[in-house]
């Protein structure tokens, strides 16, 4: 991953026989930036219903999403599948399934300014047609900036979310000092929306003793 200049933005991937490594590059990019496009925020999503495995990535200066069906090694393109671009796409693309719905989510925003945040559109399919639900973690109070996150289910069923964030009252853009890591509840609604997510602190986060 990197800059367009001077070289074009890359996605590698590198392999291992356990999760704790070590690790081998692949020794080639899976994929590489240009024409508009940043190679950035690559995620992978196995799709359990059909098997097939997907990378999403891209965003920041071009705001563009790619998606590629991988081949079965998990290192190699088998083709890239064709989407729609989702309605205020930066960058960091999400994709996980619950209840035979997919949820594409995402940042949006200044990754340095208070309106960095996470949006979401759900669809039939891993690859649309998109169908925009609104942003679901904004800044607040005291948490300015929340994104580029992942989701969670933890072994008992219940959904969080990981993100960073700054933890500074209302500033504006750029923010200062150093991201934080946070996790969060999500909860869904019963048509199958996300609700809106409260950022917590301390004792109010997540515990592992509740799931």
């Amino acid at each position: 991953m990197g800059p367009q200049n001077p070289t074009p933005s890359r996605i590698g991937v590198a392999v291992a026989d356990r999760p704790a490594g070590p690790y081998r590059d692949s020794g080639r990019p899976l994929v590489t930036g240009g024409n508009g496009f940043e190679a950035i925020d690559p995620m992978v999503f196995t799709d359990r219903r059909s098997g097939r495995s997907y990378l999403y990535a891209g965003g920041s200066a071009g705001a563009r999403l790619r998606v590629w069906r991988l081949k079965p090694d998990m290192m190699t393109i088998d083709r890239e599948e064709r989407v729609a671009q989702p309605p205020h796409f930066t960058e960091g693309a999400f994709m996980h399934e619950r209840a035979r719905v997919y949820y594409l989510s995402y940042s949006h925003g200044h990754w340095n300014g208070p309106d960095y945040s996470v949006h979401y559109a759900t669809a039939a399919s891993p690859l649309g047609p998109w169908r925009y639900r609104g942003a679901i973690l904004t800044s607040d109070a005291t948490h300015q900036g929340p994104g580029h996150h992942s989701f969670v289910k933890t072994p008992s069923g219940n959904w969080l979310i990981v993100y960073h964030r700054w933890e500074q009252a209302s500033a504006s853009m750029p923010l200062q000092g150093e991201r934080q890591i946070a996790i969060d509840r999500v909860k869904y609604a019963r048509n199958g929306t996300i609700r809106p997510i409260t950022m917590t602190d301390d004792m109010a986060a997540p515990r592992m003793r509740e799931d």
